[in-house]
C-alpha cells in the first residue's frame, strides 16, 4: 500500500448539490464567504466587510455571478442550501436596504460597488481565483482578514493552507483512507493486490467517512437531483440572462423528439440528439443559476448526467448498480486529476472542466458496462487525450458560449471513448498517468488569455454589446 499522505476527497465533495453558473466563481466564493463570517472574532463588534476579487474572478467575476455569491456566501447560505428561485428577492433587498445580514444576524452597510471591488489585471500568488475578506469593527479596525483561493470544483482553501503545508499535511494525515492514491498506477496497484475493481476500492474509502447505505442513498440522491435538472431543462423557454440573448434550446429539440417517437430505426443517429438535448437541458439550467451538481464542475455539469441518462435510455441492461458503479468509478478518476492537475479552468483552460468531465464519464460509462479495470483506464485516457488544449474563452465572461455546446460535444466524446475501449484489451500505448501529465504541462505552458479571463479565443473575436449594469 502506499505510504504518501493523500487528501481524503470524497465522492461527496466531487458531486456536491449547488446552484449556478460555475463552481469556481460562484459555489467556490460563497463558500469562501460564509466561512470567513463564521470565523470572524467578536461578531457582535462588527462593522464593514471589504472584498476584493484577483485575476480570472476578477475578470470574469460578473458574467459568473461572483459578486451574487459572495453576499449569499455572507448572509450564510450554502451553495446546496439555498433555493435559486429566492436569489433574486435576497440580492434585491441588499441593494436596495444598502445592508448586509452577516449569517443572517448581524446587520452592516454594504454597498457593492464600494465594499466589493474588482482587481481587474491584478493577480495573487498561487491561483488566479484569488479573493481576500477582511473585516472591520464600528472604529475601523480591522478584526480579520482571510485570503482564498477556489481552486475549482467548488474547492477553496486559504493562503495559509498553501503557505503552511506540513500542517495541513499532518491534519491530513489523521483522516487517511484505507486505500490512498494520487495516481492511477498507485490506484490499480491496489486493485491488483485486493482483487477488487476501481469502484470497490473507492467504496471502500468512503465506508471510513460514513456507512455503506448512507453512501448508496447519498449517490441517488445526487443522481435524483441530475434527473430533475434534466427535466427542468427540457421545459424551460425563454433567453438565458446575461445580456447575450441566447436562447434556450433545449425545450424545442425536446419537443422534437418526442414528436418523432422512442423508435430509432428509421435514424439510429436520433441518439446522438437525446445526448446532446441532456447535455443542454442541464448546462442552459447552469447558466440560468439553477440547481445543479458540480460534476466535478458547474461548466462541465450537464456531461456526466447526459452520459448516465444514455446508460439508462439506450444500454441493453441498466442497472441502479450500473449507475452506483459510475459514480464511484467516476470518482476515482476525478481525484486523479484533482492529485495530479486541476480542476479549474483557471489554471488548466476547458481541458480542466469539460475535458476532466469527459474522462470521468467515459471511464464511469466502461464500469457500468461491465469493463475491465484496464478498459476503464483506457476509456478515461481517451476521453482526456482528445480534449487535451481545450481553452476556456467565454464571450463576455458568461457561461454560455461555448460552454453550453462545448458540454454536449464532451458527453458524445465520452460516450465514444467507452465504447472504443470496450473494444479493445486495455492495452494502450498512453496510460491515465501519462495524459493527466500532458494536461498538466498543456496548462501551464497556455497563455493566461485562454484561461477563463475572456482575453482571448472567441471572447475577443465575436462582438458583443451588453446592456448597461
Amino acid at each position: 500500500m502506499a505510504t504518501s499522505v493523500v487528501t481524503p476527497v470524497s465522492l461527496f465533495q466531487l458531486f456536491s448539490i449547488g446552484m449556478g453558473p460555475s463552481s469556481s466563481h460562484t459555489v467556490g466564493p460563497m463558500r469562501a464567504a460564509r466561512q470567513f463570517a463564521s470565523e470572524i472574532p467578536n461578531i457582535e463588534d462588527l462593522g464593514s466587510i471589504t472584498i476584493e476579487l484577483f485575476g480570472s474572478l476578477a475578470m470574469t467575476g460578473k458574467g459568473h455571478a461572483t459578486d451574487i455569491a459572495l453576499m449569499l456566501g455572507l448572509e450564510g447560505y450554502t451553495p446546496e442550501g439555498v433555493d435559486p428561485n429566492q436569489v433574486p428577492t435576497i440580492i434585491s433587498r441588499i441593494e436596495k436596504s444598502g445592508f448586509l445580514r452577516v449569517l443572517g444576524k448581524v446587520r452592516i452597510p454594504f454597498k457593492p460597488q464600494v465594499h466589493l471591488l474588482f482587481h481587474m489585471g491584478k493577480r495573487l500568488p498561487y491561483h488566479s481565483n484569488a479573493m481576500r475578506l477582511s473585516a472591520k469593527d464600528f472604529s475601523g479596525k480591522e478584526i480579520a482578514s482571510t485570503i482564498y483561493y477556489s481552486v475549482g470544483g467548488g474547492f477553496v482553501v486559504t493562503h495559509d493552507q498553501i503557505s503552511q503545508p506540513e500542517a495541513a499535511l499532518a491534519e491530513e494525515s489523521e483522516t487517511g483512507f484505507p486505500y490512498p492514491f494520487r495516481t492511477c498506477a498507485e490506484l490499480i496497484h491496489h486493485c491488483n493486490e485486493t482483487g477488487k475493481k476501481i469502484y470497490e476500492i473507492v467504496l471502500e474509502n468512503e465506508k471510513s467517512l460514513r456507512s455503506e447505505q448512507e453512501i448508496y442513498s447519498g449517490i441517488l440522491q445526487i443522481w435524483k437531483v441530475m434527473q430533475e435538472c434534466v427535466r427542468r431543462g427540457c421545459l424551460q423557454e425563454g433567453i438565458l440572462p446575461g445580456g447575450l440573448n441566447v436562447e434556450r434550446r433545449a425545450s424545442k429539440i425536446y419537443k422534437t423528439l418526442q414528436k418523432n417517437g422512442a423508435d430509432l430505426i428509421n435514424d439510429p443517429s436520433e441518439i446522438l440528439d437525446w445526448v446532446s438535448l441532456f447535455a443542454l437541458a442541464v448546462n442552459e439550467e447552469n447558466a440560468a443559476g439553477g440547481r445543479v451538481v458540480t460534476a466535478p464542475t458547474n461548466g462541465a455539469s450537464g456531461i456526466i448526467p447526459a452520459v448516465l441518462h444514455y446508460y439508462q435510455k439506450f444500454t441493453p441492461s441498466p442497472t441502479e448498480e450500473g449507475i452506483i458503479q459510475f459514480f464511484l468509478t467516476a470518482t476515482a478518476i476525478g481525484i486523479l486529476y484533482k492529485e495530479g492537475a486541476s480542476l479549474s479552468a483557471a489554471e488548466m483552460g476547458c481541458q480542466g472542466e469539460v475535458g476532466v468531465a469527459c474522462s470521468m464519464a467515459a471511464g464511469g460509462l466502461a464500469a457500468a458496462l461491465g469493463g475491465t479495470n484496464a478498459q476503464i483506464e483506457n476509456a478515461a485516457e481517451i476521453g482526456m487525450e482528445h480534449n487535451l488544449g481545450l481553452t476556456c474563452d467565454p464571450i463576455a465572461g458568461l457561461v454560455q458560449i461555448p460552454c453550453i455546446e462545448r458540454n454536449t460535444m464532451g458527453a458524445i466524446k465520452a460516450i465514444n471513448a467507452s465504447r472504443l475501449a470496450l473494444h479493445g484489451e486495455g492495452n494502450n500505448r498512453v496510460t491515465l498517468d501519462q495524459v493527466i501529465l500532458a494536461m498538466r504541462k498543456t496548462g501551464e505552458d497556455m497563455k493566461s488569455i485562454y484561461k477563463e479571463t475572456s482575453e482571448g479565443g472567441l471572447a475577443i473575436t465575436v462582438p458583443v454589446s451588453l446592456p448597461a449594469c
